[in-house]
């Protein structure tokens, strides 16, 4: 994702199974990938501007059934 200039700050390609955090508009210059399937994006001041998680249902799997348990039992109450 070179440029979230057009793109919303989060943002979820179902397609491609990407999640997109993004923290501040900017050119992506490089990434860094600090686990398998999730990268840093950096500015061309190595400022960090957004989130790239790969897989993402997969990887979000663990963490997005609980959230969603504990919310469907929020509306319940």
């Amino acid at each position: 994702m070179k440029n979230i200039k057009s793109k919303k700050l989060v943002y979820y390609d179902a397609k491609s199974d990407v999640l997109y955090l993004g923290i501040k508009k900017g050119e992506e210059e490089e990434f860094i990938e600090v686990s398998p399937g999730v990268n840093i994006e950096l500015d061309q001041n190595g400022q960090v501007i957004g989130v790239e998680i790969l897989n993402a249902s997969r990887v979000l799997k663990p963490v997005v059934k609980p959230l969603h348990r504990q919310s469907l039992e929020l509306v319940a109450k």
